[in-house]
């Protein structure tokens, strides 16, 4: 997971995870445009060990987080009157809708290091068999990830919303599952034939707020949002203080 190299950027005309469009459509009599990409749905699992007392997440590298934090560090050259006239009126206009240049072999500053790419995340999978349940989804995500065998009727819903909405739009339903370490069948780590590089990471309880609130851990939104919800729902149960 330390070991980036070889970077290259193209553009992507095929891909089994997202298709780009341009909708065009009129708004209370405005002609607007926005971009767009279909992806699939997904689930995410908040995992709790009733044996530790602790939350278990997945830390990987992510390669969109990568190129944005290198991105970052990238200096920009002094902008003239001329296009930042041309940028303002592109933003006036109702149906343009501004895009962002993607590097192509740049190297105006130094490949930042690979944990610039890491972030911690719930443990999550997309939504790409409709013969199987979104319980029984998640339960593989599980057991694929983590290693924590779950059956599929332990799992709680906890909620569905919208994630990417700028952009994609697509929906991901949280489940909340406990464990033991009874429950715990094999090393986790994902699938090495999908590309996936996993670590499986332990949060103790009385540090999960301090966790989600801490800005120097790169982490999803899932991770703050459920660590909160189990505050306020769960945290009762096992009376002891998730350090909020």
């Amino acid at each position: 997971m330390d070991q980036i190299n070889n970077i290259e950027v193209v553009p992507c005309t095929n891909s089994n995870y997202l298709k780009p469009f341009r909708v065009h459509y009129n708004q209370n009599g405005t002609k607007k445009s926005w971009d767009f990409m279909r992806t699939h749905d997904s689930v995410s699992v908040l995992i709790f060990n009733t044996t530790s007392h602790c939350f278990v997440l997945v830390k990987q590298f992510r390669p969109a987080v990568y190129m944005c934090e290198w991105e970052r560090t990238k200096p920009q050259p002094p902008e003239t009157a001329e296009k930042a006239e041309e940028g303002a009126a592109e933003a006036a206009a109702p149906e343009s809708q501004e895009g962002q240049t993607v590097p192509e072999g740049e190297s105006s500053s130094p490949q930042p290091p690979a944990l610039a790419g890491v972030t911690y995340e719930l443990c999550a999978g997309l939504v790409d068999k409709p013969d199987l349940s979104l319980e029984e989804i998640a339960r593989q995500e599980v057991l694929e990830e983590c290693g924590y065998d779950v059956p599929a009727s332990k799992l709680r819903r906890i909620t569905s919303y919208r994630s990417g909405v700028g952009v994609t739009g697509a929906k991901q339903t949280m489940f909340y599952a406990e464990v033991s370490d009874d429950n715990r069948v094999g090393e986790g780590g994902g699938a090495p034939q999908e590309g996936e590089l996993i670590e499986v990471v332990k949060v103790p309880l009385h540090e999960a707020m301090t966790f989600a609130y801490d800005e120097s851990i790169p982490k999803t939104m899932g991770v703050i949002f459920s660590f909160i919800w189990f505050h306020n729902n769960m945290s009762p149960k096992y009376k002891i203080s998730t350090n909020v």
